[in-house]
């Protein structure tokens, strides 16, 4: 299954003096610091810029995913796609995973973070998907966080992207964006989930984590926002904002 290996770039801002917001006007969302218009107008510009978002884990069918988001937690999903061509060949199932062993395994994995956890971690979610799913990957949220080594994130992004959920994974990326923006802001992932699954329009929602997580990857960076660049940045409360170099 082709999956995109670049963001595409959003559309540039217009320019406006620092500090300058568009005025809101109605409710604020529940939850958030913004208004419910301007909550539906981020959506609505994050699905004109980029109406099809995909996750840019590289991946074959739900196992091949699932294992792919076990290995992403706290590692990049470049360090992540470096490796998996190498396992996935050899043990893209339950069944060959396990033969292949924790020693195989870490080997094939060993240049990701904490490679040696989710080695083992790999090798028991696949003898559980094995003895309990028949070999398959489970399609409820229960069940998946039932595996080791899958927690809600994780378990949030398998649901949305194979089995088309509409459900929102928090990685550090989406927790960053809507807490700077105000969009969702809150002390925990989860409470930013719970945030967002009020405030999202129904229309918007089974796409929304992958727009806030490309988002924080691209333009909303940790240390250097890119505030010039980015199309909601006369909603976002974030100051100060930044500038292009001239």
């Amino acid at each position: 299954m082709a999956v995109r290996s670049k963001a595409k770039k959003p559309a540039k801002a217009p320019r406006r003096k620092p500090g300058a917001r568009k005025a809101a006007s109605g409710k604020t969302a529940p939850g958030s610091l913004l208004t419910q218009s301007q909550v539906d107008e981020i959506f609505a510009r994050f699905q004109a810029a980029d109406p099809h978002p995909k996750t840019e884990l590289r991946y074959k069918d739900s196992f091949t995913l699932l294992v792919a988001v076990v290995l992403s937690a706290q590692a990049t999903d470049a360090s992540v796609n470096l490796a998996t061509p190498a396992l996935f060949a050899v043990a893209d199932t339950p069944q060959k995973m396990v033969a292949l062993g924790e020693a195989g395994v870490t080997d094939k994995i060993k240049t990701i973070g904490l490679y040696r956890n989710k080695a083992k971690n790999l090798i028991a979610l696949s003898k559980k998907l094995i003895e309990e799913h028949g070999g398959k990957v489970p399609n409820t949220r229960e069940s998946l966080e039932s595996l080791p080594g899958v927690g809600r994130k994780t378990a949030n992004v398998v649901l949305n992207v194979a089995f088309g959920q509409a459900t929102i994974g928090i990685d550090t990326h989406a927790f960053r964006v809507a807490n700077r923006t105000g969009l969702a802001p809150g002390k925990t992932p989860l409470i930013v989930e719970e945030t967002l699954n009020r405030i999202v329009p129904e229309r918007y929602k089974h796409n929304a984590h992958h727009w806030l997580i490309l988002q924080g990857r691209y333009v909303c960076k940790a240390r250097k926002p890119e505030c010039w660049r980015c199309i909601i940045s006369d909603i976002c409360l974030f100051e100060p904002k930044t500038e292009a170099l001239a």
